[in-house]
């Protein structure tokens, strides 16, 4: 029998879009909260009803433009616990919808919005995406090659580690609050804001040197050989981690080089380090040097492909990739829990569903005629 998630008995409306908020619905959907992400059929429109993230969750549209969506939403509010929204600062207000509007016939409710750079400050009306939070933050100027334009990441970093696990985060903390205080709250979160805090290790090293971090030029971004990328025989590619001097010393050992051990940080010999080293995995493709050193200890490690991960033995023994029916009878793979918890286990309990699918279902349980709903339908608010 599945047991029932941390999250059980909490009640979520969800009115994001795109990433951020979806995600972060998702988090707490997986781990037992009941989660009705509110849509509009503009939404579907614009091609942005990203289904992965849609599991464990039911779905309504809504028109919150009409005086019939409104009235809905805010029944459904009555005995919501979180309200989640991913607008730009303001457009909750002009909507009607915002934290007041709900606070006063819900005085418990945990409102949390996520915006792009927080709902004070000079920058609050500013459109953006991750590239910009993360540029903002001053974190896309570490990332990429030495003395060339920085990289853009393969991944929304700033969208979900700045905006879903925040907000996942200030949720959790406020419903803890609540059982304190009987008083719900307020939830801004900036992904910029949650950028900057990643910038922790470089500050520290900034402060420790005395210089400016510069992208690929850092203990823990490529100056050194012991952490660093490498180019196997076959055009793939290697990731050397071995800050502590004891795996430096390992790898040092088993390629025969012994007198690289002492030199792990030294300025005057890295470059010479590096280049011996980005001979010698030129000399065997990847899978060879990952049998060569998979008995060494010295954080070693392939770069993976998406398809590799999908069937890397690690993420199945880890649950982390998974098998479902999608809508439409298709076969697909899907990304687990990783929150594992022993008493109160996250769980995925349905697969992603259609947009809008549980519309009726959501209104007769909020107490609505079928004239009524049929009228909804008739008005376009839903």
């Amino acid at each position: 029998m599945q047991q029932q998630g941390a999250l059980s008995g909490i009640r979520v409306l969800d009115l994001s879009r795109m990433l951020p908020g979806p995600y972060c619905s998702m988090i707490l959907a997986d781990h037992g909260a009941q989660v009705i992400a509110i849509e509009d059929k503009k939404f579907q429109e614009d091609g942005l009803f990203f289904s992965d993230l849609n599991r464990n969750k039911r779905h309504m549209s809504l028109n919150l433009k009409s005086p019939e969506g409104l009235a809905i939403f805010f029944r459904l509010a009555e005995k919501a616990d979180v309200i989640l929204e991913g607008f730009r600062p303001g457009v909750v207000g002009r909507l009607g919808v915002d934290y007041q509007a709900v606070q006063k016939i819900n005085p418990r409710i945990i409102y949390c919005s996520i915006s792009g750079y927080g709902q004070t400050g000079p920058l609050r009306d500013r459109a953006g995406h991750d590239v910009n939070y993360l540029s903002t933050a001053g974190i896309l100027g570490l990332i990429g090659e030495k003395d060339r334009p920085p990289t853009i990441p393969g991944v929304q970093v700033a969208d979900i580690a700045g905006g879903s696990m925040n907000a996942a985060v200030g949720i959790l903390l406020a419903l803890i609050a609540r059982e304190k205080t009987g008083q719900g709250q307020y939830v801004d979160i900036s992904m910029t804001d949650g950028m900057v805090g990643f910038l922790s290790l470089p500050y520290f090293f900034a402060e420790r040197n005395g210089r400016q971090p510069k992208p690929a030029d850092s203990l823990l971004s490529h100056r050194y050989g012991c952490y660093n990328t490498y180019v196997t025989a076959d055009g793939r590619y290697l990731a050397l981690g071995a800050v502590e001097n004891r795996f430096w010393r390992g790898l040092c050992e088993h390629l025969k080089r012994p007198e690289f051990i002492a030199l792990q940080y030294d300025e005057e010999r890295r470059e010479e380090i590096i280049g011996f080293l980005r001979q010698q995995f030129l000399t065997k493709t990847l899978a060879a040097w990952e049998s060569d050193l998979a008995h060494l200890d010295i954080c070693c490690s392939g770069v993976k492909t998406l398809a590799e991960v999908l069937t890397d033995p690690l993420f199945k023994a880890r649950e982390m990739v998974h098998s479902y029916t999608d809508m439409h009878g298709v076969e697909r793979q899907g990304f687990g829990i990783p929150v594992k918890m022993s008493h109160t286990p996250g769980s995925i309990r349905t697969s992603p569903g259609p947009f809008g699918e549980g519309t009726r279902d959501i209104l007769v349980e909020a107490g609505y005629s079928d004239a009524q709903i049929e009228a909804f339908i008739a008005a376009g608010a839903v």
